[in-house]
């Protein structure tokens, strides 16, 4: 059996609405949203679902995260908190705007950081921490929240992989100071690129607003660039696009719990393998499918594990990212700005984190194994799925 693709439309769900808000946007003729209306639409129809006073839409997902960044005006040397397990993107926006990351260990049962891991990780100057909601499974917010106002710091939520996701009752994106949601190819709406960012706060919304737009005040009595800052302007070809989207993401993620609770039925009595479990008032939302494997307890390690699943026509991804990121060449060398080093040069009383500080992120990579998942799954689908991890384990 082939199994519905993310990368293709075999597993998109792309269809008229999508051409008919396309075909307005280009019988308009504009395509700048600075002028359009179909990215205003899209930002006010996000920011009422998910009951917040602001959205704004941007180029990508990395776009998103680098723009709740600068909007915290941080110092040059100052510090945040974030993951090891995640993608690049989430990680370089620190880096250019001065601040140093600083990574907190993972549960290595669900691969979050946790009130506790962020608590170790403190100093004097952390400013804020970036709480990933990993695969679409929340954190856990309540001790979060507590913890950073406890110390001052601001929250945001890397809610890339987590539409809809809830924490008691509460869509994850919406506790923090600032969401961060993606819209790259293979997330729960998509434009192949292209981001989004939430907040309540306005003093926050009007920063981000302008860091998308080269800090000119648009509308302003005597508008200027009031700051060093970027292009990430979302086109309204990929407003059209997002709109569309959103109007079905519900039923996407729907789908998707219900694909993945048969899987959880099918996996219950299949010692060596672990799949996720959501604590009451969790709701997760199945970016992907995790697998936590006991590779002592199965003979062998992840790795041989998803060769054998990809053989039979399970496409797994082994570890999901090879390496936790401080291994990464970019933060391992400090390969930054020239060889400067910098921001790191600021900070040389900071020593590069090493592997056996973080048994969890280790514990985590080398057991994860992921599987393919969209909202283009049927019945059929998940029991291939798991007769084929059942023969792959014989």
């Amino acid at each position: 059996m082939k199994l519905p693709n993310d990368g293709d439309a075999s597993g998109r769900n792309f269809g008229e609405r999508e051409l008919t808000l396309l075909k307005e946007v280009l019988d308009s003729g504009t395509l700048n949203s600075t002028k359009g209306t179909m990215v205003k639409r899209l930002q006010q129809a996000f920011a009422e679902q998910y009951g917040v006073a602001h959205c704004l839409a941007m180029s990508s997902g990395t776009a998103a995260l680098h723009t709740a960044i600068a909007a915290l005006d941080l110092e040059p040397g100052d510090e945040m908190i974030t993951t090891a397990i995640t993608d690049m993107g989430a990680i370089t926006p620190i880096l250019y705007q001065g601040a140093i990351p600083v990574f907190a260990d993972v549960d290595p049962q669900n691969y979050n950081i946790t009130a506790d891991s962020i608590a170790s990780q403190i100093t004097d100057r952390t400013r804020a921490v970036i709480v990933t909601h990993l695969f679409g499974y929340p954190c856990d917010m309540g001790p979060i929240l507590e913890l950073s106002r406890a110390h001052n710091l601001l929250i945001i939520e890397d809610a890339a992989q987590a539409y809809y996701a809830e924490w008691q009752g509460q869509h994850v994106g919406t506790m923090g100071d600032i969401g961060c949601f993606s819209l790259q190819q293979g997330k729960h709406m998509t434009t192949g690129e292209g981001g989004l960012t939430v907040t309540n706060n306005p003093e926050l919304e009007r920063r981000m607003r302008l860091f998308v737009d080269k800090a000119w005040g648009y509308g302003d009595e005597k508008p200027d660039h009031y700051f060093l800052a970027l292009n990430y302007r979302m086109t309204e070809l990929q407003g059209a696009v997002a709109l569309a989207q959103f109007e079905k993401v519900t039923s996407v993620v729907q789908n998707r719990r219900t694909m993945a609770a048969e899987l959880d039925s099918h996996l219950s009595s299949v010692q060596g393998i672990a799949y996720p479990v959501c604590p009451y008032g969790h709701k997760h939302v199945y970016w992907k499918y995790p697998l936590t494997v006991d590779t002592e307890y199965i003979g062998i390690d992840v790795d041989a594990l998803a060769g054998r699943l990809n053989e039979l026509g399970v496409a797994s991804a082994p570890r999901y990212i090879r390496k936790p990121a401080f291994e990464c060449q970019v933060l391992r060398d400090r390969v930054t700005l020239g060889k400067s080093g910098y921001p790191f040069s600021l900070r040389p009383d900071l020593a590069p984190a090493r592997p056996e500080d973080y048994p969890g992120t280790m514990q985590a990579l080398s057991h994860i194994l992921v599987l393919p998942w969209n909202e283009n799954y049927t019945t059929e689908h998940v029991q291939f799925i798991a007769s084929t991890i059942k023969e792959s384990l014989k």
